[in-house]
């Protein structure tokens, strides 16, 4: 698993905390982070990609409700509904090439959902993915705006 994978792997699982106690402060899940990521930088990019997924979650909430034909979020296996989350912030608030940010997704799809979860999400991303990026997989991802606060988020 690439080093990468691994700290959205690991903001894939604050996201899932998150969603199911969303009482849980900021802080804890960024102490969390930082706990499974010794490595500064990878733990600094999962914590931008939490934190940019709380702010806009109204958002991109809706864009996913609007993709998923017949799928409210609250009908979404949690897992599910957090995967396609992290791939619409990743496509839609940054540079990360539309097929990396496809390819990560429905590889955590596949490693913590159903047998069905990465068909899912594949179909709903590939629907949000926007036209006028490059999707070549070799460029190299760059990382998100700079994290919120702590605070921010709660």
């Amino acid at each position: 698993m690439s080093r990468r994978s691994r700290a959205r792997e690991t903001a894939l699982q604050m996201l899932y905390q998150q969603d199911l106690n969303p009482d849980m402060p900021a802080q804890t899940v960024l102490e969390l982070i930082q706990e499974r990521l010794p490595d500064e930088s990878l733990a600094r990019f999962a914590w931008r990609l939490f934190a940019g997924v709380m702010e806009c979650r109204p958002e991109l909430d809706a864009r996913l409700e609007s993709l998923a034909s017949n799928w409210s979020l609250k009908r979404m296996p949690p897992t599910d509904r957090n995967v396609l989350r992290l791939g619409a912030f990743e496509l839609l608030h940054t540079t990360t090439p539309p097929r990396v940010v496809v390819d990560e997704a429905l590889e955590l799809a596949k490693r913590f959902g159903t047998a069905q979860s990465s068909q899912f999400v594949n179909g709903v991303l590939d629907r949000l993915m926007p036209a006028d990026r490059s999707g070549s997989p070799d460029a190299p991802p760059d990382e998100p705006g700079e994290p919120a606060e702590p605070g921010a988020t709660d």
